[in-house]
């Protein structure tokens, strides 16, 4: 093993679970917001630090992607699905892709979390 390779450190702190638009998003008023398309999982804690919503599109055609952070949810068990706490407008107007998802590192976290008015998650430590 070289020496670089051995002083580089890991900029990926967290892995993509995607979970195939099982989990229906509603807003605080009970419209179809979209789904749950993947949660970021800190790899070394495996805590869930933000839902990759899927919004839009029609027959998988033109989705785009929204990161939340997770604390932006909530679950609602009797109906089996989550509940974005936060106005669709703002959501729609936040960090998102279509095609290339960006690098989900510490800046781009605090991107989100920056948007959003929520603390920022601390990647290194989960």
């Amino acid at each position: 093993m070289s020496t670089d390779s051995q002083s580089t450190t890991a900029t990926q702190l967290l892995v993509q679970a995607n979970v195939a638009h099982t989990l229906k998003v509603e807003s605080r008023d009970g419209d179809q917001v979209g789904s749950v398309y993947a949660l970021m999982v800190h790899k070394g804690t495996g805590r869930s630090t933000h839902a990759v919503l899927s919004l839009g599109g029609f027959l998988g055609m033109g989705k785009s992607f929204y990161p939340l952070p997770f604390e932006l949810l909530q679950f609602d068990p009797v109906r089996d699905l989550y509940v974005v706490t936060i106005d669709r407008r703002l959501l729609e107007g936040g960090p998102s892709w279509s095609n290339n998802a960006p690098v989900f590192d510490q800046a781009y976290a605090d991107r989100v979390a920056s948007y959003y008015g929520v603390s920022a998650a601390n990647l290194t430590t989960g």
